[in-house]
């Protein structure tokens, strides 16, 4: 079943307008659903046998003994496990409580229309998912800002739709934690992987602490584009004059050079991967969905979709998509089914890993300044979206879950309010805010259907920095055990298995290292422009 959802759900991203395609997505998740419901009393009934009695069949029966860690975390969550009947029933609601985010991603993908975006010159460009990051990238400004325009406008036409839909998603999350006898729905994100609430508060109060190195960002950025004020659509506008172009075929090389610590099994696999296996659909096509992932199955390869665009930000977006495809590969190759996949909190460890060492590599191996410039800016776009975009969509959800929870229903017009203070907040007097169009950001991304998983993109790269550092530095020792890490799947608790690897995410150490670094970034931009 997962091999079949995963065909489905490939055949339809990659063209979302071909209806056969969702159709069948449509059945394969149907069936995950009838899944869940058949198999819905295996745990309720572990749990009547009792802890005793299933321990003496693993000391036993040698061939049971791998299950220890997975029982051992069943009854940790025993109190939140409910009756087979109860069970079943949540599991036959699976398909039901995945409508929300269906009907948001057909709105975004399917039935959004833009308007074309002309540049300076009158010409109109297309803007669709797909390209809009392109025209964002532009050095043309009237062509960025039409095409901010034009991409908010869609989402703005549609908000009262969009907020029903992620206000019911909520509603889900809020009903699932109650059922299941949680506090709150945050809770109830986090308690299946043992990561404690309090990890959630520190990740947000350390970025809100930090805004003011981003308030220097964003001036150091107007005073190298001539500005004296950015506005949104600049954001990510180049500062170098000769961005590096760069191939596909050249961005696997370099990025397997960059990998290169990691042994030649890592890089081998990696590289044939990429130009042999046919593991990365790269380039733009029509209808094909916004965005970059990772997926799979325990019985195919990773599969990577994105739209490659032969420049810095594309290689970024490879080497990031490649740390998941590895972190899978490996997991998969060296745990059976139940320990095969990994929780969320380690999801976004081994991308930004894999862009720490390649970012270092380039930084070493080329030193014109207008090629540091354009690697800086593609280290501030992946800091941009994880360590303030992300935070930010954080504390939008803590206050929107908190509303639901009480509740309350709110409209579009408060998200967008919410969502327009949050970001002036991070913006400073360094930019011009467009409150309506800035304010429906929270439209814009399908992660906030993943309850609470947004903030796991900052522990995700901080503890991704504080991995890479030491193998960076020569440490062979570091290098094995990250490589023993990517292997560990669901065997350890994501914590446990950072913490096997060598960084400790139970303080905020490594947050705050985190922001070091981007404050080494911002200062050595200033020093360049």
């Amino acid at each position: 079943m997962e091999t079949l959802s995963f065909y489905a759900t490939m055949r339809a991203t990659v063209d979302t307008g071909d209806e056969e395609a969702q159709g069948l997505s449509a059945r394969a998740g149907a069936l995950m659903g009838r899944y869940a419901e058949a198999a819905a009393f295996l745990e309720p009934e572990l749990l009547e046998l009792g802890k005793p009695l299933l321990d003496s069949w693993l000391a036993g029966h040698p061939g049971l003994a791998e299950y220890a860690h997975w029982l051992e975390d069943l009854f940790r969550q025993r109190e939140h496990v409910r009756s087979a009947e109860v069970e079943a029933v949540l599991g036959a609601a699976e398909e039901v409580f995945d409508s929300a985010r269906n009907v948001h991603d057909m709105l975004v993908d399917s039935d959004l229309t833009f308007a074309d975006a002309k540049d300076s010159s009158g010409t109109p460009w297309p803007v669709a998912q797909s390209t809009v990051e392109r025209h964002l990238a532009s050095p043309d400004r009237e062509l960025r800002k039409n095409a901010w325009h034009s991409f908010c406008d869609a989402h703005l036409a549609f908000g009262p739709s969009l907020a029903a839909s992620l206000v019911t998603e909520i509603k889900k999350d809020c009903f699932i934690a109650r059922t299941r006898g949680y506090s709150s729905s945050l809770e109830s994100a986090l308690f299946p992987d043992n990561i404690p609430v309090k990890t959630f508060e520190t990740t947000l109060e350390i970025f809100e602490r930090n805004r003011p190195l981003w308030h220097r960002y964003w001036k150091a950025k107007a005073k190298a584009l001539g500005l004296e004020r950015l506005s949104h659509w600049d954001i990510w506008a180049p500062i170098s004059k000769k961005p590096p172009v760069v191939p596909f075929e050249t961005s696997v090389e370099w990025i397997a050079s960059a990998l290169a610590p990691l042994g030649e099994d890592y890089v081998n696999r990696l590289r044939k991967g990429c130009l042999e296996e046919r593991w990365v659909d790269a380039y733009p096509t029509k209808g094909k969905s916004q965005g970059a992932f990772s997926y799979g199955s325990r019985s195919t390869a990773p599969y990577i979709m994105m739209s490659y665009a032969d420049d810095l930000s594309s290689l970024s977006t490879l080497t990031h998509e490649l740390g998941h495809s590895m972190h899978s590969a490996h997991s998969r190759a060296a745990q059976k089914g139940i320990y095969a996949d990994y929780g969320i909190f380690v999801a976004e460890v081994a991308s930004n890993f894999n862009q720490a060492m390649t970012r270092d590599w380039l930084f070493r191996q080329n030193a014109d300044r207008e090629f540091q410039i354009a690697l800086i800016e593609e280290a501030m776009e992946n800091f941009h979206r994880y360590f303030f975009i992300m935070p930010t969509l954080a504390l939008f959800e803590r206050e929107v879950h908190r509303r639901v929870w009480n509740g309350e229903g709110p409209t579009a017009s408060e998200l967008n309010a919410l969502t327009a203070d949050l970001f002036a907040a991070g913006y400073g007097d360094a930019m011009e805010i467009d409150r309506d169009r800035e304010g429906c950001t929270w439209a814009q991304f399908s992660h906030l259907y993943m309850n609470f998983y947004v903030f796991q993109y900052a522990t995700g790269i901080s503890a991704a920095h504080a991995l890479a550092a030491p193998i960076l530095a020569g440490d062979r020792d570091a290098a094995r055990r990250y490589v023993e890490f990517l292997s560990c799947g669901n065997s350890l608790y994501p914590v446990d298995a950072l913490r096997l690897a060598g960084v400790d995410m139970s303080g905020p150490a490594a947050m705050e290292a985190g922001f070091r670094t981007l404050e080494a970034l911002v200062t050595r931009l200033e020093s360049l422009i």
